[in-house]
């Protein structure tokens, strides 16, 4: 966007902090020894003249955005797989393009003449080689033929199959010294064998290792979320601060399925770290009182953040909604009471606000309160 960047030493980071990390470089920060992943206090000290640019999240929506519409002209069907990723199924399109190869080449070359930015694409007959593909070979447009699939992954590294990174076949994986996809492809050639050392994983490595793939490339479908967001601006590791902030994001999740009258059959929980890693656990909600909430998004929250890093954000995406009703009960339980004080904070929240009142755990988040913290909350629109 800036041409006055493009002969530059430019390193894009995940924060300006002492701490933070180098998560992008061009070329010319390359050449004078910056990496990802190093430290941007190293960074500094390694070159004087590198600019360091925070990641720009709306730029890259913004092409995203581009590039998804670019490819979407090449065929009805595309699934997004994440930021600038894309599964295209071409599936009878061979009687609009000359060859799969040529409108490749189209595809690579209209981004790259609007945009500037380069790709590469992979043409199989499934998702799984595709992406591989993608991933290991460096031409701008690579086909793999119909049939060759299992040579093609032969020679590649075990980890670039999905099922290799389950940690019981990583352990067996690393102890045979299964290093190349070619070692796994022999050991699957005697099933028994296969099933003693993998176990249920099996049949789902076995599939990889030979390039099969069964799933269909599925475009986007519309479905509505709450999701609540909070982003810190000083990231920590404080587990005191994060798990208040869990609690205030699942009390106004809470909040607003109780004014809608639902529960959230699945509920994602996402951590975002200061080094630009994302680490997400998905579960339920049963009912919707906050305390039976808080305990569903503590325990996601215990599950996903197993790294020491600092954290940048926390997110909570509730979707698969379906409505709920109160069952009236002649007894007072633990479970009513939990419902009606959820009800009588929901009457004082509707009309004083949402921080009319909080529970005392956000005392840590709200030192007197959000001036000192500095938290902002951001909610997407459905």
């Amino acid at each position: 966007m800036d041409t006055s960047l493009r002969t530059r030493p430019v390193a894009i980071i995940s924060s300006h902090r002492q701490d933070g990390t180098v998560v992008s470089t061009s070329s010319e920060a390359k050449n004078e020894g910056l990496y990802s992943g190093m430290k941007v206090s190293l960074a500094r000290k390694m070159s004087h003249g590198v600019l360091l640019l925070p990641y720009n999240r709306s730029l890259y929506a913004r092409l995203n955005s581009y590039i998804y519409s670019t490819v979407s002209s090449y065929t009805p069907i595309v699934e997004p797989s994440g930021f600038g990723q894309f599964y295209l199924d071409m599936t009878g399109m061979d009687t609009v393009y000359s060859s799969f190869i040529y409108a490749g080449e189209q595809i690579t070359k209209k981004i790259n003449t609007q945009a500037s930015v380069s790709g590469s694409v992979a043409i199989s007959i499934n998702k799984l080689v595709s992406r591989i593909a993608t991933s290991v070979v460096p031409d701008p447009v690579y086909e793999i033929l119909r049939g060759r699939e299992a040579q093609f992954l032969s020679p590649l590294e075990t980890p670039v199959l999905p099922t290799a990174h389950q940690s019981p076949v990583k352990k067996i994986v690393r102890f045979l010294y299964l290093d190349h996809v070619r070692h796994v492809q022999s050991v699957i050639q005697h099933p028994d064998e296969a099933r003693v050392l993998f176990g249920p994983f099996a049949k789902p490595l076995s599939r990889e290792a030979q390039g099969q793939d069964t799933s269909v490339v599925k475009p986007p479908t519309l479905q509505d979320h709450i999701l609540e967001q909070v982003v810190l601006p000083d990231d920590t590791n404080d587990e005191t601060l994060l798990r208040a902030i869990v609690s205030s994001l699942a009390e106004q999740v809470g909040f607003k399925l109780r004014q809608r009258g639902q529960i959230a059959r699945q509920v994602k929980l996402e951590i975002h770290y200061t080094d630009g890693f994302q680490s997400a656990r998905t579960g339920g909600f049963s009912t919707n009182d906050d305390m039976s909430l808080s305990k569903v998004c503590h325990r996601l929250f215990g599950q996903a953040n197993y790294r020491r890093n600092r954290v940048r954000a926390v997110l909570i995406d509730a979707t698969h909604f379906q409505q709920h009703a109160d069952q009236a009960n002649l007894f007072i339980t633990p479970d009513i009471k939990r419902i009606e004080l959820s009800k009588a904070l929901d009457r004082i929240r509707g009309k004083h606000g949402f921080a009319g009142i909080q529970s005392a755990t956000m005392l840590k988040v709200n030192p007197t309160t959000k001036e000192k913290s500095g938290i902002h909350h951001y909610v997407r629109p459905s």
